[in-house]
């Protein structure tokens, strides 16, 4: 047998360019299908607000008793032992009351005043005379002034309600 040598058929190099070119065209393309459906419609973006939450229908009921104690201890936070003055009671409509703290040390004291009741509460805290908190606030939230007192001192405390009302009150350090 003879030998003979296989012809050499020559290579065919596509160029690089060739591909590159070939893949951006199919990069571009875009795919759209048409199912004969109408566009779905433009919504607005929804409005994003504060959360509002509704207010609890029963604090403006006012208790009285171990309901009462359970609801100053819940709305009044905690103090980690630094409050020197707690109270809490009810108002009839149209009362007021006035009570004094214990003589507070110089320094920088936090004061919680919060109400349970169907309207508001109107708080009034003096060094001596001078007005260092007036405050009418809407039954069924907490504030929390903060209050620097130069000297040793007793605040009076003057809570007032236009309808039957629960108060509370915390003096603490800050």
């Amino acid at each position: 047998m003879g030998r003979f040598r296989a012809r050499k058929v020559p290579r065919r190099r596509r160029p690089i360019a060739a591909v590159v070119l070939s893949c951006a065209a199919l990069a571009a393309c875009e795919y759209t299908y048409d199912d004969g459906r109408a566009p779905l419609p433009e919504r607005p973006a929804p409005v994003i607000t504060d959360p509002v939450l509704p207010r609890d229908p029963g604090l403006d009921r006012t208790v009285s008793g171990e309901a009462l104690k359970a609801w100053a201890q819940e709305v009044l936070p905690d103090d980690n032992g630094q409050a020197f003055f707690t109270s809490y009671g009810f108002l009839g409509s149209g009362e007021s009351r006035t009570e004094r703290t214990v003589q507070l040390p110089a320094g920088t004291y936090a004061v919680t005043l919060a109400c349970r009741g169907a309207r508001q509460a109107s708080y009034s805290v003096r060094d001596s005379g001078e007005v260092l908190i007036e405050l009418t606030t809407d039954c069924g939230l907490t504030r929390v002034n903060v209050v620097e007192l130069p000297k040793s001192t007793v605040l009076a405390v003057t809570v007032e309600a236009v309808r039957r009302a629960n108060f509370a009150y915390r003096v603490s350090r800050v």
